[in-house]
């Protein structure tokens, strides 16, 4: 917003302000100080109509944050705020302007009616010592000082409240409240508590105070306006208005809800928004406000996609199966010419096509051991699915889990998925629970057949093998005893072994008693499974060459 334009009147007390000031410099008679009277009467008068412009506004925000408190109530307390402010700092002007009349006048002057001042009714107009006195004081020390930090203070939180965009009323605002130390005629610099209250009459000194309360009402007429105006600043214009349709998942399983967002969604038709895909990154402001902004390079780290009707289309073909997030910005232009970031985010699931082949006769579980399960609920990402097991332990996550039931039977698996924090049952499917298969006894690899004695020396004892069949890898069985038998001398001679190994004994007859083709054999044998049950295995015959 450009800086109001001067009234007539304003523009007359402005040239009057200069021409006085230089004739203040050249010190003329009392004649001539008696006009600065009129061009103070002018700065109050006119610093009483910005205060009554101002109440204009005040008005206007209370009428707005009547119709719209969520809309209007921030910008009506930045605006109290300012009121606030400028009302304090009018007031201490004016309580320093009474000190120095006070002060040159005595308690009792003629010139102060309350809390104003009549220019005229001042007898020593022209006294320079005592409002240096007061606000340059002998040691540098003077009220001017905190007068000009009071100033600069309202002047810097005015222009916090000024976005940098609106350079016109941030220019004007400085202008108005400028507290810069500046060089005379003379070349040397002065200080601005030197050029207002050093070796200046009293009632210059009154009318250069006038003149910083009518800036200040100015200044806050500035900031009240760009408030104001920021109200809608922030609006934007659609001219069309549609129903929108948003499900919370397009599959569901037989025995759940369908759930969808239904609402209107306004556009604008003729000024489309820019949508970005891609990372993005977010700051807090000076003000508290989140701004957003994608990262990196446009067409290189993220891209637009094609808005039509006020409406990005968005089309991508993975590559990959699984959860795959995408997201990014929505900007859109503001009624007054600025952007508005919104950021977004949203996922989809990449399935394989949904072919399943179950061989009922064939849905088995093995006691005592972990059965790898794979477990997929079309239309749900992996991290929401839950599982459980009615016989046993089943952990997992996602798709994997290891079923481990306890007891032979049935087992049952039942299937869940969390969806915005609540559990949908996707239904159950039942396994038989069967013992682990025997193994079967080996030694040096081999079930029957024949053997070198050395190989069958060379082995430490018996072993227990899964049949072929039997895929699940790691389950193993225990041989805890077997009775060794062998034809020695006509007669059978027997010996019974804990454990799976060779005892000295055994290693004896083999390597010294068994003659070529004869045959050995391990009867009785015992091995303890991984559920902990003892198996009776079958007879190993093996012969010896």
């Amino acid at each position: 917003m450009a800086h109001a334009k001067e009234t007539p009147r304003q523009k007359m007390i402005g040239m009057m302000y200069l021409v006085l000031m230089a004739m203040l410099a050249l010190n003329v008679s009392k004649d001539v100080l008696d006009a600065f009277v009129l061009v103070d009467d002018g700065l109050t008068k006119t610093t009483e109509n910005f205060a009554k412009k101002n109440d204009v506004y005040y008005q206007e925000f209370d009428r707005a944050a009547a119709e719209n408190p969520v809309k209007a109530g921030p910008w009506q307390d930045k605006a109290l705020d300012v009121k606030k402010r400028a009302d304090e700092l009018h007031q201490y002007i004016q309580e320093l302007k009474l000190e120095i009349v006070r002060k040159v006048e005595g308690e009792d002057a003629e010139a102060i009616d309350g809390e104003k001042i009549h220019g005229a009714l001042i007898e020593a107009k022209d006294d320079q010592d005592k409002p240096a006195e007061i606000m340059i004081g002998p040691d540098q020390g003077g009220k001017a000082n905190d007068l000009k930090m009071a100033i600069e203070e309202f002047r810097s939180h005015l222009l916090t409240i000024v976005s940098e965009e609106n350079e016109a009323v941030r220019t004007s605002i400085e202008s108005s409240l400028n507290t810069h130390d500046h060089e005379a005629p003379d070349g040397q610099m002065h200080s601005w508590q030197q050029s207002h209250f050093a070796h200046l009459p009293m009632i210059g000194v009154i009318t250069l105070m006038s003149k910083m309360q009518s800036d200040v009402r100015n200044a806050e007429s500035e900031a009240l306006n760009y408030l104001y105006t920021q109200i809608d600043a922030g609006s934007f214009k659609f001219n069309l208005i549609e129903p929108v349709i948003i499900p919370k998942s397009n599959h569901i399983v037989r025995g759940n809800e369908f759930e969808a967002s239904v609402f209107m969604a306004a556009f604008d038709t003729t000024q489309e928004p820019v949508v970005y895909i891609g990372r993005y990154d977010s700051l807090i402001a000076d003000d508290g406000t989140v701004q957003y902004n994608m990262v990196g390079n446009l067409g290189t780290d993220y891209n637009t996609i094609p808005v039509t009707g006020g409406k990005g289309v968005y089309k991508v073909k993975p590559s990959s199966l699984g959860e795959k997030k995408w997201g990014g910005i929505i900007s859109l232009k503001r009624m007054d010419g600025s952007f508005t970031n919104k950021p977004f985010t949203s996922s989809f699931v990449v399935a394989a096509p949904a072919l399943v082949v179950s061989p009922t006769e064939m849905n088995v579980f093995y006691q005592a051991i972990d059965n790898p399960v794979e477990i997929s609920v079309p239309g749900y990402p992996a991290r929401s699915i839950r599982a459980r097991i009615n016989n046993g332990r089943m952990p997992g996550s996602g798709t994997h889990y290891t079923a481990t039931p306890t007891r032979a039977g049935t087992a049952r698996v039942s299937v869940s998925v969390m969806v915005d924090g609540v559990s949908r049952s996707m239904g159950f499917k039942d396994f038989r629970v069967e013992k682990v298969p025997d193994p079967f006894p080996t030694v040096a690899g081999k079930r029957s057949g024949t053997i070198k004695k050395s190989d069958a020396l060379a082995e430490i004892g018996l072993k227990a093998e899964m049949p072929p069949w039997f895929k699940f890898g790691g389950v193993s069985y225990t041989i805890t005893s077997y009775e060794f038998t062998a034809v020695v001398g006509g007669f059978d001679k027997v010996i019974s072994v804990r454990g799976a190994n060779f005892t000295p004994e055994v290693r004896q007859v083999v390597r010294e008693q068994i003659r070529s083709n004869s045959r050995i054999y391990f009867n009785d044998i015992k091995a303890v499974g991984p559920d902990g049950s003892t198996r009776s295995l079958s007879t190993l015959s093996v012969k010896i060459r």
